[in-house]
């Protein structure tokens, strides 16, 4: 096994091969630091590469699978999204204005160590983790292993790009309005942003803000989130029993988005797969009403102003971010709480989309990954509500994290130019094992696991 297909692999490969003792630990990281060396100058996944702490903890995974541990994780490389702390290093966020090094690693960090998981670094986001894709003025830009002329995405950006591009076989993601779900499906990847509280993490944007795994397989997935969650299994997800699925392609109502063409066939011919499946399959549009009015977008930048308000250097913000601090200002404590009291209303009345069906199916974007530098020179309000901002390229996702719904974005094929299509599907309050075994067995039929960027097969 080569280094490429090794660091191909997928955690759970790697870590059955590991317990096997047919690779080492250190044969891991290292086929993993390779490829980070070949790839990263086109790239730019990583904001820092820890290579010799992980070698160091990659030679002590060594002597401890010579001792007999078998922790799921054991000797595995992971990377981290730069917006959750490991200790000793800085939290950058995608900003200059950060402070200084972290003391103690986030409980999410801390539970992926104590399953014997090696961090070999941390992944760029865009600044504040605001944007669905990935370019800052302190640490550049990161690029679609697909096409590098694309966007990964973003926020998790940079972990995706790692994860896709074959640098590291799973890596963490943060999803406040779809930033999990969103890279995911630019960059053909299975994404889960799981039920809010399921993963222990530091509240963020007003509760919208939920931790998470990007991997190449659901059954990458469902291991690392099952290390990393209370309450799940790391076992490979089972078949599901016959599910009833709900199916809607409406745009959420106060968004600009107009759906695809290139996405909505890729939206029908899931649902088409899901019919031959055994699946029964029935259109069903969830009662959106003013949620994002009335709650998404007020926890979004009331959030995104408060974070801005514990940096040490808050003068080094971008230009468009100071706008988007600005645009927060708008909401202060007293009218975002009372328009949070109406939260149970609004999540209340999305959810009866659930009252006959298991799953809902959605299109996880409006369209595949647009290009780099898109949004150049717009400021904040152009950039995430003007012609083809943000907000009409990402209608789909943030309805979830208002709700706390699970939801996961599903690879679904590639554009004619060799793009990738993506799905999203939701579930109940508390139910990712259903989306689990629902998205594996998506993938033992397509086999999106298979496919690789050209970057990555070279």
């Amino acid at each position: 096994m080569d280094e490429r297909e090794l660091a191909l692999a997928g955690i759970s490969r790697q870590a059955r091969l590991i317990r096997a003792r047919e690779v080492s630990p250190v044969e891991v990281v290292e086929a993993c630091l390779a490829r980070i060396e070949a790839l990263e100058p086109a790239l730019n996944a990583f904001r820092v590469v820890l290579a010799e702490r992980a070698l160091a903890e990659a030679r002590q995974a060594e002597a401890r699978v010579a001792a007999g541990d078998e922790r799921p994780l054991l000797g595995v490389p992971v990377a981290i999204k730069d917006d959750v702390d490991v200790a000793g290093e800085v939290t950058a966020k995608g900003t200059a204005a950060h402070g200084g090094p972290a003391r103690e690693d986030a409980v999410v960090v801390r539970r992926l160590r104590q399953a014997g998981a090696i961090v070999i670094g941390k992944t760029n986001v865009p600044e504040l983790t605001i944007w669905p894709f990935c370019e800052t003025p302190a640490y550049g830009t990161t690029r679609n292993p697909w096409r590098v002329d694309r966007t990964p995405g973003g926020s998790s950006g940079g972990s995706a790009a790692a994860v896709a591009g074959g640098e590291v076989g799973a890596a963490l993601g943060s999803d406040g309005a779809g930033s999990i779900r969103i890279p995911a499906a630019c960059c053909h990847l299975f994404g889960l942003k799981p039920t809010r509280g399921r993963v222990p993490h530091p509240p963020a944007w007003h509760g919208m803000v939920a931790v998470g795994p990007l991997t190449r397989t659901v059954e990458d997935a469902a291991l690392f989130l099952g290390v990393i969650a209370d309450g799940l299994d790391t076992a490979p997800p089972s078949p599901p029993a016959r599910l009833r699925i709900a199916i809607s392609k409406r745009v959420p109502p106060e968004t600009l988005g107009r759906l695809g063409p290139e996405m909505e066939r890729a939206w029908h011919e899931m649902a088409e797969l899901l019919r031959t499946l055994g699946h029964e399959v029935v259109e069903r549009d969830p009662d959106y009403g003013m949620l994002a009015s009335l709650n998404v977008i007020p926890r979004y930048l009331r959030g995104i102003h408060d974070d801005a308000r514990t940096l040490p250097h808050p003068e080094r913000l971008d230009r468009r971010t100071r706008g988007m601090v600005r645009l927060g200002k708008l909401y202060p404590p007293r009218v975002l709480a009372w328009l949070r009291r109406r939260e149970a209303e609004h999540v209340a009345r999305v959810n009866r989309v659930f009252d006959d069906a298991d799953v809902l199916l959605t299109p996880a974007l409006a369209e595949p990954a647009p290009a780099v530098g898109r949004w150049d020179g717009r400021g904040a309000v152009r950039t995430l509500l003007g012609p083809s901002g943000v907000a009409a390229f990402t209608p789909y996702t943030p309805p979830w994290n208002a709700t706390g719904n699970p939801a996961a974005s599903v690879p679904a094929g590639l554009t004619a130019d060799g793009l990738p299509l993506a799905v999203q599907l939701v579930g109940r309050m508390g139910d990712e094992q259903t989306l689990l075994s629902l998205a594996a067995q998506i993938e033992a039929e397509t086999r999106f696991s298979e496919r690789v960027p050209p970057l990555a097969a070279d």
